[in-house]
């Protein structure tokens, strides 16, 4: 666009101006002046605006790969902590309902001690890859400690949330991770704390429920789902049992 356009502006420019600089020429010379005023810029301008084209699109290339850089976590391609939270917290300022699950690899530390540091990462990336690919197209996901995921389900009620969330399990469960590149695989595992919400809630506050959550999937054996509930109904139950005990 840039290439048609400013060369035809320039055009544009050089005929208004001979036609107001040198209105007494003979029609021959006029002729002769416009031809000039259109090949001279055209034959100047288009060959420069192409340039710049290119060097636009390459900045917006390379502004694009720092964004990705600055977003994404360099050994799963998820979001990193920082961009995660902040794009959760925008959708949580936009709507009231919505799941938030933390998902734990289970036993990390025995594949870290076993096969070394460098399956432990092909790990992190084959339990990242059945994550995301179990994932809806709106959801997020994004890595939030060493071997820890976050998934940020918006606007989904309990049913959706724990078909999602049991669905991703199954995933990793059957994800093939063969640690030395052979046909002895090893299964892998994750615990999955998940807090529901249907009113408008915060990071931290989703962030504590699912990691409640968590800790008791991880207590009751791992490889499991523990799902918990921000809701107006259910707080409202439980403050009315607290009175009636007290």
């Amino acid at each position: 666009m840039w290439t048609i356009l400013g060369p035809l502006v320039c055009v544009a420019i050089c005929q208004i101006f001979i036609w107001f600089t040198f209105p007494h020429l003979a029609p021959e010379d006029f002729r002769k002046v416009a031809i000039t005023a259109t090949i001279l810029p055209t034959v100047i301008a288009a060959p420069l605006f192409f340039m710049h084209s290119l060097k636009l699109r390459e900045l917006a290339i390379a502004n694009h790969k720092l964004n990705d850089l600055a977003s994404l976590d360099g050994l799963t391609g998820c979001l990193n902590r920082r961009s995660f939270q902040s794009t959760v917290e925008d959708w949580l300022r936009r709507t009231s309902q919505g799941a938030f699950l933390i998902i734990d690899a289970d036993n990390f530390k025995s594949i870290n001690d076993t096969y070394g540091h460098e399956r432990g990462d092909e790990a992190l990336r084959v339990i990242a890859g059945a994550v995301s690919a179990s994932m809806r197209q709106e959801d997020l996901c994004g890595r939030i400690g060493g071997e820890e995921f976050g998934v940020y389900l918006p606007n989904v009620q309990i049913p959706v949330a724990t078909e999602v969330a049991e669905r991703l399990r199954a995933a990793v469960s059957d994800a093939p991770f063969a640690p030395y590149h052979d046909d002895d695989y090893r299964n892998l595992s994750v615990s999955v704390g998940c807090a529901v919400h249907s009113r408008a809630t915060s990071y931290a506050e989703l962030f504590s429920a699912a990691d409640e959550q968590l800790y008791v999937a991880k207590e009751l054996g791992r490889d499991r789902v523990r799902l918990a509930v921000i809701d107006p109904a259910v707080e409202a139950q439980l403050q009315g049992r607290r009175r009636a005990a007290n």
